[in-house]
């Protein structure tokens, strides 16, 4: 069996950052995938996956009704791994082009305040488990740590 790219990427080297994973052919349309790496891979703690589960409500939330680009948000949902997230968007894009867009969501999750959307039994199959204050603290880590001032070296694989 072949290897995927993802798990050529050296994980050991991996900083936070946001990566072009892939890029797919959809037809004559191309979609893009970025690795939204907010913790570094085997060096520090992963997420918890209340965070994560908030993270995912309120980013996915405001992604979809964002003016310029809802409609072109096709996915932004978790790692596995519980580093960081993926987000894919219909259209050839690079790294720095999303930037400015994630430090509107990563904004927006940091001064995030009342019930977090889809935070409801009939709404989510794990509703329980979200937690906004760390949610919040990761958001803003990531900002002030990552994209506020990013470098060559968190926008492309080593």
């Amino acid at each position: 069996m072949e290897t995927i790219a993802s798990f050529t990427v050296d994980h050991l080297k991996l900083l936070p950052g946001v990566y072009v994973s892939r890029k797919d052919s959809t037809g004559k349309d191309i979609v893009t995938t970025f690795d939204i790496r907010m913790t570094r891979p085997n060096f520090e703690p992963v997420m918890n996956t209340a965070e994560i589960h908030a993270i995912e409500h309120l980013g996915a939330t405001f992604l979809r009704n964002h003016e310029t680009m809802g409609d072109k948000i096709v996915y932004f949902g978790p790692m596995g791994c519980r580093t960081g997230f993926y987000l894919i968007l219909a259209g050839d894009y690079e790294s720095g082009d999303v930037v400015p867009l994630l430090k509107e969501m990563f904004t927006f999750i940091c001064d995030y305040e009342g019930k977090i959307p889809g935070a409801a039994p009939e709404e989510c199959g794990n509703y329980l488990d979200l937690n906004l204050p760390m949610a919040k603290y990761m958001a803003k880590r990531y900002l002030s740590d990552v994209l506020e001032h990013i470098t060559k070296e968190r926008l492309e694989y080593q």
